[in-house]
Parts: structure tokens; C-alpha cells; sequence
């Protein structure tokens, strides 16, 4: 009896729906699972390096996106402790020609409202909104996905299930009920303005980092640039789920005080008028990426801290390799899923366990304070730009 072409993604994130259109380009029928109703804005503003615009790109979603994704001309490291620029990195050309893809910034929702559209023009995804993902079992085509729509339970045959259902998957719960996600004692808290809000020297192409004691800001253009995003994170107690919480304006503001910080950060602080937050969770090093033909993509597996700008491109880079090692077997039984699915994870382990520790290191590097703060400022002043471009070459040159 022939396994069935048939591949269901529960969860249509950004992973998800990426994962949906790569492996609909390798000739397989896929049905995304989405709880929510509709698609919705979650989070706010998202970096795209080269190594993830590149799958985009060679996914058809350049058009869709251009009228949305804004390239920035530069980073620009700020120092709280220094009062402003510590070190401009050029991205623009500059990024694009030595890593031969774009660094885009984009409002999380253009994004998914880009690969939502494609998936929608592609005849052969079924994406069915209202879906909650409950069971899956072996099957003698492959295996049975059970879903429930309100009160109507259904089912698709298929020859594998991917959880894209993000850190608190369902899909991971139902294959490794031990592994939970862990706080990590940090909340981040995000808005959006107007740039017309801001004196035209703060509404630059440019992505700002500001690295002070304990706390750290990030504020980079997106729509087009007619907004800015802006995203503080701060140590804190506060750990519930979720990424849209309302958040306390005067918490942000305590946080970002002058004499520590200066004006320059905290007039973008000012500006927001409605601030959200979201506790920071991970999910432990070394969860299992699949069990028989069932695999985690994306934050499910190896949901990590935003430092190194890594959590959405990690899941788009996902989505290309499983394309790629599930094409690779002539997927005429689930033991060929199932090794296309180990083969996966593996290609993928060590990559992305690099970027995790990246992450949590220079987490730690942006919120020293007092003499280590100094030390800090003086390296990267003497690094300068073009060998600080040179670090980031292992992740933006990356090709699947």
C-alpha cells in the first residue's frame, strides 16, 4: 500500500507556513493545523539576515514582501554607559553582497500576511484555520492526524506530522511530555510608532542596539518605514505565557531612567504609547527533533533568546532542510520518513545549538555594567565594522 503525499504542519507561523510552501515545492500535499481562527499580529517587528531572507527569496516571496520589508543601510551599536554610537556596521549592499541574500526588517505580521497569501494561491496546501491539533496515530498509509474545529473532530491521512506549534507545542507535549520550557528570569517588552513621531535623525534605515546595565533596547524601522519598532528587555519575575500582555509604560521608563540612560534612548521609549510584553522562555538543549515520522520545527525544538536576532531565521532555515532531506527519500514507507526525519534533525543540531549559545552569550555581554561595560565598549570600538560584518559571516552566509 503507497504512503500517503500527504504532510501535516500544525501551526501556521512563520516556520510553519514557510515549512507548508518548501515542501509543497517538492511535490507533496500539505494541510497547516492553525488553532487560531484567523492570522493574526503576534510579536512586532522581526530581523531577517541573509541566511533566512535567501530561502524566502528562492520561495517566490520577494514580490509579496517588498513593499513591506524595509533593509536597513547599518547596525549601529549604542552604549548607555558611552551616552550613544559605539560602532556602525553596514548591512544594506554592503550585507548582500558578501552573503549574496538581503537583511530585511519587517513587522512580524507582513510577513505572515506574505507567506499566508502564497500558501493560499498554492493548490496543493490546505491550510484550515480553527484547528486544533489532538492525536496522532500509526496508520497502514502512514499515519492518522486528529483534529478537532469547535465541537467536529476530523482526521487527514498522512505520510508525516511536523510540530510548528511553537515553545509551548502540543505536538512536542504529545511525543516528549518531560521536556517543558524554562523562564529565563528576562521579559521583553515591545511597541510600535509613527516615525513621523521622532526627529528625522532617529527614523534612519538603521537597526540601534543600545546595551546598558541589566536592560537592553533594540529599535529598528518596518511597514515600509513608516513605523518603528521597538522591543526593551529587562530582568523580571513576571512569567506568564503569552506574547501580547498589556505592559506597564511607567515599568519601561523606571527601567530606562536618566542619568543611566540617556535622552537619545529614551525619547523612542517616550514615544510608545502602548507597550506589551512577553516573558522569555527556551526550551532546553538537546530536545529530540522527531520520533518516527513525527518532527519539531522551529521554536517547538529550540525555541531561544532573541540576542543574536536568530528565533525566526533558525525556523526558515528549518523549514528548507526538512524540505530537502524528506525529498531526498523516495518516501515510500514510514521508515523512510522516519530516517529523513533523523537526518533532519541531525543537519540541523549542531547549527542551531551555536547560535543558542551565541545568543545567551552576548545576552549577558549587552547588559554588563560598570568596569566590564568599560571593557566591552573599548573592544568593540577597536573590533570596528567591517571585522564586526566578519563575525556574523558562519550565520548569514549559511546556505541549505
Amino acid at each position: 500500500m503507497a504512503l500517503s503525499r500527504t504532510i501535516v504542519i500544525a501551526g501556521a507561523g512563520i516556520g510553519g507556513l514557510t515549512a507548508a510552501l518548501a515542501l509543497a515545492a517538492r511535490g507533496f500535499r500539505i494541510v497547516v493545523l492553525e488553532k487560531a481562527e484567523r492570522l493574526e499580529e503576534v510579536g512586532a517587528g522581526l530581523q531577517l539576515s541573509p541566511n533566512a531572507s535567501r530561502v524566502l527569496v528562492e520561495l517566490g516571496l520577494t514580490e509579496r514582501l517588498k513593499r513591506s520589508a524595509v533593509t536597513p543601510d547599518a547596525l549601529c551599536v549604542m552604549s548607555a554607559r558611552a551616552g550613544g554610537e559605539l560602532l556602525r556596521m553596514p548591512l544594506g549592499e554592503a550585507a548582500s553582497a558578501r552573503a549574496g541574500a538581503p537583511y530585511w526588517v519587517v513587522h512580524r505580521a507582513d510577513l505572515q500576511s506574505a507567506l499566508a497569501g502564497a500558501v493560499s494561491d498554492h493548490p496543493d496546501i490546505d491550510l484550515k484555520l480553527g484547528a486544533t491539533f489532538e492525536d496522532v496515530a500509526p496508520h497502514a498509509k502512514g499515519l492518522t492526524v486528529v483534529h478537532r474545529s469547535g465541537t467536529i473532530r476530523r482526521s487527514d491521512l498522512a505520510s508525516a506530522l511536523i510540530g510548528a506549534d511553537g515553545i509551548w507545542s502540543t505536538v512536542r507535549q504529545h511525543l516528549f511530555p518531560e521536556v517543558q520550557p524554562r523562564f529565563s528570569g528576562l521579559i521583553a517588552w515591545r511597541g510600535t510608532l509613527d516615525a513621523t513621531q521622532l526627529p528625522k535623525d532617529f527614523t534612519a534605515r538603521r537597526v540601534q542596539l543600545w546595551m546598558g546595565p541589566n536592560a537592553h533596547l533594540v529599535a529598528y524601522p518596518i511597514a515600509g518605514g513608516r513605523q518603528i519598532n521597538v522591543v526593551a528587555v529587562l530582568p523580571g519575575t513576571w512569567n506568564r505565557p503569552g506574547w501580547s500582555t498589556p505592559g506597564d509604560p511607567f515599568e519601561v521608563m523606571d527601567a530606562f531612567a536618566a542619568p543611566r540612560w540617556p535622552s537619545q534612548a529614551r525619547m523612542m521609549l517616550t514615544a510608545v504609547d502602548n507597550w506589551r510584553k512577553w516573558a522569555l522562555f527556551g526550551v532546553p538543549d538537546g530536545c529530540p527533533w522527531s520520533q518516527g515520522p513525527v518532527g519539531l520545527l522551529g521554536d517547538a525544538v529550540h525555541a531561544m533568546l532573541p540576542f543574536a536576532a536568530q528565533g525566526a531565521g533558525m525556523a526558515i532555515e528549518d523549514a528548507a532542510v526538512l524540505a530537502r532531506h524528506l525529498s531526498l527519500e523516495a518516501a515510500e514507507s514510514t521508515a523512510d520518513v522516519t530516517a529523513a526525519l533523523k537526518q533532519y534533525g541531525r543537519a540541523r543540531q549542531a547549527r542551531v545549538r551555536r547560535v543558542q549559545r551565541t545568543a545567551r552569550q552576548q545576552g549577558r555581554i549587552y547588559h554588563l555594567g560598570g568596569p566590564l561595560a568599560v571593557a566591552r565598549d573599548v573592544a568593540i570600538r577597536a573590533l570596528g565594522p567591517e571585522r564586526m560584518l566578519a563575525r556574523q559571516d558562519w550565520i548569514y552566509g549559511w546556505r541549505p
